[in-house]
């Protein structure tokens, strides 16, 4: 197919100041594990942080500006850590390069999808036939 520009007044280009950049390979190799906290938390850092891939955001701020709880920020922050997309050193997040998809943690073998996997398996066993249909929306979203 060939594809040309619907406005060609308006196309993209990088700016004059700051930075912002998503790598596709986001949404086709890592976007689908991740919750959707996560997936928008992952976008703002993308849009605020400079060539290095670095910003310095409260997570009030960050709460404020996503209108999301600071309980949320700090969980789709944990979620991004563990996929290995981000690292943070209060105040300073890191959008790191994207890693090849799933990989294994610093000191295990185990890649954070068999975890988290293995954490619901565990959280289900242990729940009365009851909770079982009170299960938490944050499970991976493998396949949607």
């Amino acid at each position: 197919m060939k594809k040309e520009p619907i406005i060609s007044e308006r196309i993209r280009r990088l700016p004059r100041e700051g930075w912002s950049w998503i790598d596709r390979r986001f949404l086709r190799e890592h976007a689908s594990s991740l919750g959707r906290d996560a997936i928008f938390l992952y976008f703002f850092l993308a849009a605020v942080s400079d060539k290095h891939g670095l910003s310095f955001w409260s997570d009030a701020a960050v709460a404020v500006r996503l209108r999301m709880s600071e309980k949320q920020v700090v969980e789709a922050r944990e979620e991004l850590e563990l996929y290995d997309l981000i690292t943070y050193d209060s105040p300073l997040y890191q959008v790191l390069s994207l890693p090849e998809r799933y990989p294994p943690r610093k000191g295990t073998t185990e890649t954070p999808t068999l975890l988290r996997e293995l954490m619901r398996t565990i959280a289900v066993d242990d729940a009365t036939p009851k909770d079982r249909t009170k299960r938490s929306p944050r499970r991976p979203r493998r396949g949607q």
